[in-house]
């Protein structure tokens, strides 16, 4: 529905982009959080560099990657070999909390709003922030579960307490076997439930929260809206991006937002309704309190 035209980049008058985003901030209606990687970037979940050497200089040293990405798909040759790197992945990423207070200051901004959260992020920074998780969709699923790698059956699992065990037992970049995660339904092995390919488990808890969120962009479908995407990249477009410029589009009403360190941009077709910030989300959403 988008013409072919140069998209509008970030406009550069910082200051005046703040103040409008302040005004819609206030005076909508309700606020649509769409939450991508950079969010957590930015809330200082870094896969590569000091954190990386503190927590896997081990696997460096013995298979050669360089950061944590990297290190989830490598082809480890054991499933022992494999839980020991994401058994400390998980604890790193999910059970830790941020090294800055990023989703805390963006909890303050809307906490007394009408919103909704939809994100791509699987590390749960959002409810351990606080924010009401009747009120968020995990789209791509959370570190924070096991499902069937079958899968034989629509369920997940808690894995806290085993991958804990496994961070904390494993020898020499290896998990003792009996640890090894097996589903409780059919016995074949477990896997992390995420969306990289159509096996991904869609259980109870995610088809509710995909209704929820249906439901509450239909109840608002024409008031005064607020779509603020943070950190979203062109990953998956499809799930963030994409639908916020339509349903900003669809509606006089609705105003567009998109911060971004990287870049931020709209199509022509929006760019009144748009506020478009190419700065840090940390150094935003803190102008944005003052």
């Amino acid at each position: 529905m988008f013409s072919r035209k140069p998209i509008t980049k970030s406009i550069t008058n910082y200051s005046q982009q703040i103040e409008r985003l302040k005004r819609e901030l206030d005076t909508a209606e309700a606020i649509v959080i769409g939450a991508g990687a950079g969010l957590s970037t930015a809330a200082g979940f870094v896969y590569d560099g000091e954190r990386f050497e503190k927590y896997f200089s081990d696997f460096a040293r013995a298979y050669g990657f360089q950061d944590m990405y990297s290190g989830g798909f490598y082809p480890y040759h054991t499933p022992e070999e494999y839980w020991a790197y994401w058994s400390r992945y998980i604890v790193a990423n999910r059970y830790m909390d941020a090294p800055k207070p990023v989703y805390d200051h963006l909890l303050k901004l809307v906490e007394n709003k009408d919103y909704f959260v939809i994100t791509t992020n699987v590390d749960h920074c959002f409810q351990k922030a606080g924010f009401d998780k009747k009120r968020l969709f995990y789209t791509q699923g959370d570190y924070g579960l096991f499902q069937c790698s079958e899968p034989c059956c629509q369920e997940t699992f808690e894995n806290e307490a085993i991958v804990r065990e496994m961070a904390d037992r494993q020898e020499n970049m290896r998990i003792p076997s009996e640890l090894l995660p097996v589903c409780p339904r059919c016995g074949k092995p477990l896997t992390m439930n995420l969306r990289v390919d159509d096996t991904f488990a869609e259980d109870t808890g995610w088809r509710a929260a995909a209704d929820r969120y249906a439901d509450f962009l239909r109840c608002h479908a024409d008031r005064a809206i607020l779509f603020l995407e943070l950190g979203v990249g062109y990953n998956t477009p499809g799930i963030i991006k994409y639908p916020f410029w339509k349903l900003t589009a669809q509606n006089a009403k609705a105003v567009y937002a998109c911060i971004n360190f990287g870049e931020a941009f709209c199509p022509h077709e929006i760019e009144k309704q748009s506020v478009c910030i190419r700065k840090d989300i940390q150094q935003v959403l803190c102008n944005l309190q003052g």
